[in-house]
């Protein structure tokens, strides 16, 4: 069968060095969340820059909406003030004292504010499908901060059976 055209026919000349970021791994609660979260999001990198225009665009504001998102200054340490989406810059700021690690706040304007658990780009996939489920979970009271200790604790658990140490009455690895 001989094909009708070639790949690149029909491509503008912007469309060639235009490349876009897969859809955000996100998870977002049903409706009203009546827990310290109301999802959590899963980068694939820790450059802010290239995985924040998918995020806050597949959460679709308004077109010309002000955004402003604020992260952990601690995982985000080289966060820039400004990033550059299509529909507009996104502001960036350091979350104040006091708040929660491993919380991204995406406020775009009259669509909506979230908190969302930020699941480290790096974390295996089994762990972060369970956080993201439980993240969305409009009952679950956890803070992001706990559910990464409880997350990451049982991944050290599973760790330590498989390599034969006993575990200790509270879990812990001996």
């Amino acid at each position: 069968m001989e094909p009708t055209r070639t790949p690149g026919e029909g491509a503008s000349d912007a469309d060639a060095h235009t490349y876009r970021m897969p859809l955000p791994r996100l998870t977002l609660t049903p409706d009203v969340s009546h827990g310290p979260l109301d999802g959590a999001w899963w980068p694939r990198c820790d450059a802010l820059e290239l995985e924040l225009p998918s995020l806050v665009g597949s959460l679709e504001p308004e077109p010309g909406a002000a955004i402003r998102v604020t992260v952990d200054p601690a995982e985000w340490p080289d966060a820039p003030h400004t990033v550059m989406a299509p529909g507009g810059a996104i502001a960036v700021e350091p979350a104040g004292p006091g708040s929660d690690a491993h919380v991204i706040t995406l406020d775009c304007g009259t669509v909506g504010r979230w908190v969302l658990l930020v699941v480290p780009p790096d974390e295996s996939a089994g762990t972060a499908a369970r956080l993201l489920a439980a993240a969305a979970d409009p009952e679950n009271p956890l803070t992001a901060t706990r559910m990464l200790a409880l997350a990451w604790g049982r991944a050290q658990a599973v760790q330590a059976l498989g390599e034969g140490r006993p575990m200790s009455a509270t879990g812990e690895a001996e």
